[in-house]
């Protein structure tokens, strides 16, 4: 068996994001299941995007910081994703000087990693990966991080990003890549947005463009599209999930918006990684062991309903009686996260554009 790769989860989904204290019980479940790292790059906190030009407020800093040392206590690397957003249209004196100061702001957290992250914004602007390399430059020049990953605009052959965010300059991700060290990672999403495997070809070929490894940044099993909202994707070896592991950098898996329920799919995760073959260990062993014994046994019986047929396939007699199951498990983290799904309270961020 092969060694594996640099394992762990990006937090980068929309929609409704996890607490802290889920957060801290993800860190605990990384460290237990032999994962390296959490990236903490929900695309719902604002300083970190849209507003990165304001200093992160007092609570945000002391929940980061809470992260940090739950993270170094049980020796998970720590990264937080930096989206600049839009400051292609003009990074000047001012932009740069903010930018500076977020940078040094985050440099008190302490994570060892820092994502410096270029999506969901244009990418058929002159000049692009020229500025895009000078702000890479910048930020890695002013932080103390460890390691450095770089998302591009175009991180995927999908043609939906051309389609929202104007199509790329020929040659975009090749010239962006050999602007950058070759030390800095770079995400990769696979040949579509939502990829369920990577061929052996496929990664040799973008390894190319790209001159080093591709970091796959994982959407498989994530939910917050406008239709996935609607599935559970609690078994990731379903569709023949698979990764040739020595063909990559890194795997960051982006999760469901249940928390306590992508750590069962993570577990799946866990058993096809480090065998390199589907998950040998069925689906009711892994929802018992990490769920408990009675709601993970419910959880293997309603998995196709939850992962197949989704909350439309689901009519409201036979709703109600799943809802009373788990409702009835009110002490079991789990158990509430299939409440609160089926109860609605995981809605459509329509600021995601991948259905």
């Amino acid at each position: 068996m092969s060694a594996e790769p640099f394992t762990g989860i990006v937090e980068g989904f929309f929609g409704k994001t996890w607490n802290t204290t889920a957060r801290l019980s993800m860190i605990d479940f990384l460290s237990d299941n032999g994962y390296r790292f959490y990236i903490y790059a929900p695309k719902n906190d604002p300083f970190l995007r849209r507003r990165w030009r304001e200093p992160l407020p007092t609570e945000s800093l002391r929940a980061l910081h809470a992260l940090k040392a739950r993270s170094t206590e049980r020796n998970i690397s720590l990264g937080i994703g930096l989206t600049p957003f839009e400051i292609y249209l003009n990074y000047d004196t001012e932009a740069r000087s903010a930018l500076r100061a977020k940078v040094l702001q985050l440099n008190t957290i302490g994570a060892e990693m820092l994502c410096i992250l270029f999506d969901d914004m244009r990418g058929d602007i002159d000049g692009i990966t020229d500025l895009q390399g000078r702000v890479i430059a910048d930020i890695c020049s002013w932080s103390v991080a460890e390691r450095f990953i770089v998302c591009p605009t175009y991180y995927s052959y999908d043609p939906i990003l051309a389609k929202e965010f104007g199509r790329p300059a020929t040659g975009y991700l090749r010239d962006l890549a050999r602007t950058l060290d070759p030390s800095i990672d770079i995400f990769w999403t696979g040949e579509k947005v939502i990829s369920n495997g990577y061929s052996q070809a496929h990664l040799s070929e973008i390894a190319h463009e790209l001159g080093r490894k591709p970091f796959i940044w994982d959407n498989h099993i994530a939910n917050d599209a406008k239709l996935r909202t609607n599935r559970l994707f609690l078994d990731p070896s379903l569709r023949g999930w698979h990764v040739p592991i020595d063909r990559v950098a890194g795997v960051a898996i982006n999760p469901m918006n249940q928390p306590f329920l992508s750590q069962i799919a993570m577990r799946g995760y866990r058993e096809i990684l480090r065998t390199g073959i589907k998950a040998p260990a069925s689906f009711a062993d892994i929802s018992t062991s990490v769920g408990g014994a009675e709601v993970g046994r419910q959880l293997a019986k309603d998995l196709e309903l939850f992962q197949t047929k989704g909350l439309t396939g689901i009519d409201d007699g036979a709703r109600q009686e799943i809802l009373d199951f788990y409702a009835a498990q009110s002490s079991n983290p789990y158990a509430r996260d299939v409440v609160a799904w089926l109860s609605g309270e995981y809605a459509f961020d329509p600021q995601c554009l991948t259905s």
